[in-house]
């Protein structure tokens, strides 16, 4: 398996290239070449499989004999000691595929933790240290900081916007220590990526550390999510029903990572892209256009990005066709008060409790539902768990929210981080004094 440019088709790199070197020189994405396309046989046969044993299949596929079998098995069931069930909602008709039962109690958790494994492993034929540089909107910097902590030859430091994450999400961000450093900044997510993203173009920076990303920018963020989109298939196929995924959507990795399992053949109808009021692959479906803007927050923290990364890969899956595009993919969004009427609604008629990302899955999913009219089994992604958003949650169900045992240990915990302007020159001082 090899990895070319948006940019730069012609030219390709090894996984090993992509993996620690995030972004390519010409500041397109990477994607694999050639995709492999896993025939009926596959998918027919994953009921009940483990999303471990699942992640192992498509990995095999992936990396052929890159690395051997023994070690590819170890890697992904080390990342995934959980799984991510789907509970139903309408039976027959409609569920959630809950993604928080890993560490941080996000969707980022199998992302982060495969990344995690795969760099360990590469990580060990070399005594060259490596520096993760992630911006975060809430829950990737808790993944990340939970996955790499203490990862032998791993720095980590995260980029997150100042008020503008839960505090919970803060604590995961900033409690860790070790080789965890958070970097709080005066600004919106769009401008920690913006200096994430200029620090892997600066050669001098560059010159002195090996630089790498835990963003979905890395595409060993992405391809890992894809194995849940299969793992949910698994359970719900025997519905025998076209399968449609309502994905809530901010940077589009998650929605990427679905396009290209459903180009490896995975039989989903369709895709539902469930924003907030930072709209645009909605608006483009729309009308044809793309025209990213200036982030705007929401309660919905962890979908503020206007200019999301990832809309270059999904074009790109379905070949910068716009029809085709449109084909595949759906969008729908809501304001924060359609929102908190959409937890509400949902409690109310499923007794079912999610984060305010969860709700507007849901909703773009029954907004679909509703007009189409055909007859499928839909699912929608239960992105985090409520208690990440404890008092948000508490006020608009008026119901105490229970905290799992391992987020409830953060609150006592002493914040540290590092306050910076949203200037890349701030950054790259402060960056360079941690690791001196």
């Amino acid at each position: 398996m090899r990895f070319y440019s948006t940019n730069s088709p012609q030219t390709s790199v090894t996984a090993k290239e992509a993996l620690f070197h995030s972004m390519p020189s010409d500041k397109g994405l990477y994607m694999p070449t050639p995709l492999p396309r896993l025939g009926a046989d596959f998918f027919e046969a994953i009921a009940g499989r483990s999303l471990a044993d699942i992640g192992f299949a498509i990995s095999q596929a992936l990396f052929g004999t890159e690395i051997s079998n023994a070690d590819l098995e170890e890697l992904t069931h080390h990342a995934f000691p959980f799984d991510t069930p789907v509970v139903e909602l309408e039976p027959g008709k409609m569920g959630v595929l809950e993604l928080f039962h890993g560490p941080s109690l996000a969707f980022k958790d199998v992302g982060a933790r495969y990344m995690a494994a795969l760099m360990s492993y590469y990580s060990k034929q070399s005594d060259k240290e490596v520096n993760i540089l992630v911006a975060t909107s809430g829950d990737t910097g808790g993944a990340v900081a939970m996955g790499f902590h203490n990862v032998p030859g791993v720095r980590v430091s995260i980029l997150y916007p100042s008020g503008r994450v839960s505090e919970l999400q803060e604590k995961q961000l900033t409690t860790l220590g070790g080789n965890v450093q958070a970097f709080e900044v005066d600004g919106s997510f769009d401008d920690c990526q913006a200096i994430v993203k200029q620090a892997f173009i600066d050669l001098e920076l560059n010159s002195q550390l090996s630089l790498s990303s835990a963003n979905s920018i890395n595409i060993f963020r992405l391809i890992p999510q894809g194995f849940y989109y299969v793992r949910a298939y698994g359970q719900v196929r025997q519905q025998e029903k076209p399968v449609v995924f309502s994905t809530p959507s901010g940077n589009f990795g998650n929605l990427s990572a679905g396009a290209m399992v459903q180009q490896m053949g995975l039989p989903i109808a369709h895709f539902v892209a469930a924003t907030n009021l930072n709209q645009v692959v909605p608006v483009y479906l729309e009308t044809g256009i793309y025209s990213p803007k200036s982030s705007i927050a929401t309660i919905s923290n962890a979908m503020d990005v206007g200019s999301p990364s990832n809309f270059v890969r999904l074009a790109n899956l379905y070949g910068n066709d716009y029809d085709r595009f449109k084909a595949n993919v759906s969008g729908y969004f809501y304001n924060d008060d359609e929102t908190r009427a959409g937890m509400r609604q949902i409690y109310d008629q499923y007794s079912y409790v999610t984060c305010p990302h969860t709700a507007i899955g849901i909703m773009g999913l029954q907004a679909y539902m509703n007009e189409t009219k055909s007859d499928f089994v839909g699912v929608a992604l239960a992105t985090a768990h409520p208690s990440k958003f404890k008092p948000l949650v508490e006020d608009v169900l008026n119901k105490p929210v229970d905290v799992p045992e391992r987020l409830a240990i953060l609150a006592d915990r002493t914040k540290q981080s590092i306050h910076i302007p949203a200037l890349y020159e701030s950054f790259k001082e402060s960056l360079l004094q941690t690791v001196s």
